[in-house]
C-alpha cells in the first residue's frame, strides 16, 4: 500500500497567549483541518492548545510532541501525543516534522522553533512573532494560510 503523503502545518507559539493570538490560532488550526493537512505542534497549552482544538473540532488530526516523559501530558485535543522527554529540546522535532510553520505570539521557547525552522529550511509565517529575518509577516489567520497554501498549491 502506497502512502499519501499530507501536508504538515506545524503551529508554534506561546503557553500564556492574550485572548486574542489563541482566537487566531483557533482559525489557523479550523483552516488547517478544512484543508485536510495534519496540525503539527507542541501538544501543550496555549496557543498549542487553541489550535488544536480548532482542528479538532473541524475533524483534524492533531500531533503533539511533547517535551515530558507522558503522553497524558497533552492537552485534550491532541489525537497523536509523541512524548520525549527532552524538555525544550523537542522544539527541535516540532520544526523538523513539519512542512511549513505558523508561529503565533509566543517567547523565547517560539523563537527557538523559528530557528530551527530557519535551520531546516522551513518557510515560516508569523503573526505577532518575533520579528526577525526568516519570518514573512502576516496580520490575519486568513493571510497566513494563504500564504501557507500558496506555497504548496501555487497555481489555485
Amino acid at each position: 500500500m502506497k502512502l499519501r503523503k499530507k501536508i504538515k502545518v506545524g503551529i508554534i507559539g506561546g503557553a500564556r497567549p492574550q485572548p486574542k493570538f489563541k482566537d487566531i490560532a483557533y482559525q489557523v488550526g479550523r483552516m488547517i483541518a478544512e484543508k485536510g493537512a495534519i496540525l503539527v505542534c507542541g501538544g501543550l497549552s496555549g496557543i498549542m492548545e487553541a489550535a488544536a482544538k480548532g482542528a479538532r473540532e473541524h475533524n483534524g488530526l492533531t500531533v503533539g510532541i511533547l517535551p515530558g516523559y507522558s503522553p497524558h501530558d497533552a492537552n485534550p485535543h491532541i489525537e497523536i501525543p509523541i512524548a520525549t522527554g527532552l524538555g525544550y529540546s523537542r522544539n527541535s522535532l516540532v520544526a523538523m516534522n513539519s512542512d511549513i510553520l505558523v508561529a503565533v505570539d509566543g517567547e523565547y521557547g517560539t523563537l527557538s522553533e523559528i530557528a530551527y525552522g530557519c535551520i531546516y529550511g522551513k518557510k515560516i509565517i508569523g503573526i505577532g512573532t518575533w520579528n526577525i529575518p526568516g519570518v514573512k509577516e502576516a496580520q490575519t489567520a486568513q493571510e497566513a494560510m494563504d500564504l501557507v497554501w500558496k506555497e504548496f498549491f501555487p497555481l489555485r
